[in-house]
């Protein structure tokens, strides 16, 4: 363990008396202290997430290329807290929150990371909240230049190291690369690690630490420990070798024609038959020295029609022929054998099978030829790579099926002291809170698998949740295996479930008719809109009519008065 153990002590008592306390009844209740942020002293680039997407890390808007604005990268990040297993209140991390979706995501550095002649420690925290079943999680050391700034981040964007897990399929692994420039050709070559680590995969935060030293050693930890090292220039180690080979082989030279590189050949001295060797032989004979048991009934077939099969329903003889019963073990030779006895076979000692001309050691053979080695024209000897061309940025550049991955606590620099003592400050406590809540739930489990109830109705009022699972899962299984013989044996509990679909059904039915008579208004309103409208107007009418009538009289009683 690289992490400091005094340190790493002291913070393990102080989070366990900071959050592990029991309630009334015993149960254990597992605090969560408020995160306090960290302040490291010696460090390129430090990261806990305490800013808003895009004041530090941007999300990528690089666009597919060949295409009319497609975005290459549509997943979407956040920086929240953790919702499973959550650490210390208030600590945010970097969450991909888009599943099935390419991400892309980088932070400027401070300054430019110059590892000539230096120690490189890159070290963060990753956490798989779900499942993790396909995906990477892996970080890239990009390379710093103009464009690193001018342009949007992807996987053109040219790095210098890449480092973290990936899992999917039978696949699962920490990448390790290197991109370094070979310097006849200009071209750059990926140096990948051969045989990488696994990846842990559980729910908890993992801790990935890359340290490369200036000595060519590299060490690759999780959470704390050492679990892979070596060194760069070993041949063995990256794929390919860091260095091409001093030689190669000679791709003109061919090999003579007279060379032998048969190891064995026929021998000349045993060229025919031996005249005694019987080639018909069987490997096996009946076995001349068994006997018959006294008890044999070879008179008995050994197996009898079955007399209690039935013809089927739909069987037509026209169709299908004479029915045959099937045959079943005579039960009459259960302590006997019946039927023809045959002798049991033996190994035939005569037995020799196909002859074959004996091989004899060539005198002649060579060994195995191969072309001759010439100087390899492109060799070139790269001594340090451990001197990194400048890294301008840190990026994430990930394709994943699972979404809610969360990174926290990014570290880059020269000091391996300073991430361990990040490790000890953050990780380690967060890790313990976390594993006391794993361990709660795997006892809870634990417990209620092994849990009996007197009724049905302990068990409701104990857990409802656990009873409505078990009591779902009780009916589906014994229904969907056969629906009529589970009917006739728990009658109630089908009768239980019925009731409890139409009062379901009931209640969500007259939700939706409540939403369709809010989102469409009732259509009597119009209507009855149209008949005061038409009652006004027959009433104007009639009030009209009325007027002209009071008016005709009042004139004709006029013309009386004048007369």
């Amino acid at each position: 363990m690289k992490f400091s153990i005094l340190a790493a002590i002291s913070l393990l008592a102080y989070t366990a008396k900071a959050q592990l306390g029991e309630d009334d009844q015993g149960k254990k209740i597992i605090g969560h202290p408020p995160f306090k942020p960290y302040f490291p002293k010696d460090f390129v680039f430090f990261e806990q997430f305490t800013e808003e997407i895009g004041k530090i890390w941007k999300p990528s808007n690089a666009i597919k290329t060949g295409t009319d604005g497609e975005l290459s990268y549509v997943g979407k990040w956040s920086i929240e807290e953790s919702t499973v297993l959550p650490g210390f209140k208030n600590d945010k991390g970097l969450a991909v929150k888009s599943p099935a979706a390419h991400h892309a995501i980088s932070a400027i550095l401070p300054e430019p990371l110059d590892n000539k002649g230096k120690t490189l420690v890159v070290q963060y925290e990753v956490k798989f909240q779900k499942v993790h079943e396909c995906g990477g999680a892996y970080i890239k050391l990009l390379s710093d230049s103009d464009e690193l700034r001018s342009e949007e981040f992807s996987n053109e964007t040219p790095y210098q190291v890449m480092f973290g897990p990936d899992k999917c399929g039978s696949t699962n692994k920490i990448h390790f690369i290197i991109r370094r420039k070979n310097p006849i050709t200009g071209d750059y070559e990926e140096k990948h690690l051969n045989n990488p680590p696994p990846a842990l995969l559980n729910r908890l935060t993992n801790l990935y630490t890359l340290v490369i030293k200036e000595n060519q050693d590299f060490e690759i930890r999780v959470n704390g420990q050492i679990i892979r090292a070596g060194n760069l220039l070993d041949d063995n180690v990256m794929a390919p070798s860091i260095n091409p080979p001093r030689e190669i082989d000679d791709e003109n030279d061919t090999k003579p024609s007279d060379w032998v590189d048969n190891v064995s050949i026929p021998d000349p001295s045993q060229s025919t038959k031996p005249e005694d060797w019987d080639e018909d032989e069987p490997a096996q004979i009946p076995d001349p020295e068994a006997i018959k048991p006294e008890d044999w009934k070879e008179d008995v077939d050994e197996y009898i029609p079955d007399p209690e099969a039935e013809i089927p329903e739909d069987w037509d003889t026209e169709e299908d022929g004479e029915f045959v019963p099937p045959e079943i073990p005579n039960p009459e030779c259960e302590f006997h054998g019946c039927g023809p006895w045959t002798a049991p076979l033996i190994r035939n000692p005569k037995y020799k099978g196909k002859w074959a001309q004996p091989m004899i050691e060539n005198p002649d053979y060579k060994g195995p030829w191969a072309p001759r080695k010439i100087p390899n024209p492109n060799y070139y000897e790269d001594a340090t790579p451990s001197d990194l061309e400048p890294i301008g940025a840190i990026g994430i550049e990930i394709w994943t099926i699972q979404n809610d991955i969360i990174f926290d606590n990014f570290y880059l620099g020269h000091s391996i002291q300073e991430a361990e003592e990040i490790g000890n400050a953050t990780f380690i406590p967060k890790n313990v809170i976390e594993k006391r809540q794993e361990d709660e739930e795997l006892e809870l489990m634990e417990k209620k698998r092994h849990r009996n109830y007197d009724t049905w109705i302990d068990h409701f009022t104990d857990d409802p949740v656990d009873f409505i699972f078990e009591f779902s899962r009780f009916f589906i299984v014994n229904f969907k295996s056969n629906p009529f013989e589970f009917i006739l044996n728990q009658p109630l509990v089908f009768l239980a479930v019925v009731a409890v679909l139409t009062v379901v059904s009931t209640v969500l039915l007259g939700f939706i008719g409540i939403l369709y008579v809010l989102v469409n208004p009732s259509s009597d309103k119009p209507v009855e809109k149209v008949k005061k409208e038409s009652v006004s107007t027959e009433q104007e009418k009639t009030s009209g009519k009325s007027s002209a009538t009071k008016k005709n009289a009042t004139t004709s009683k006029r013309t009386r008065a004048t007369n």
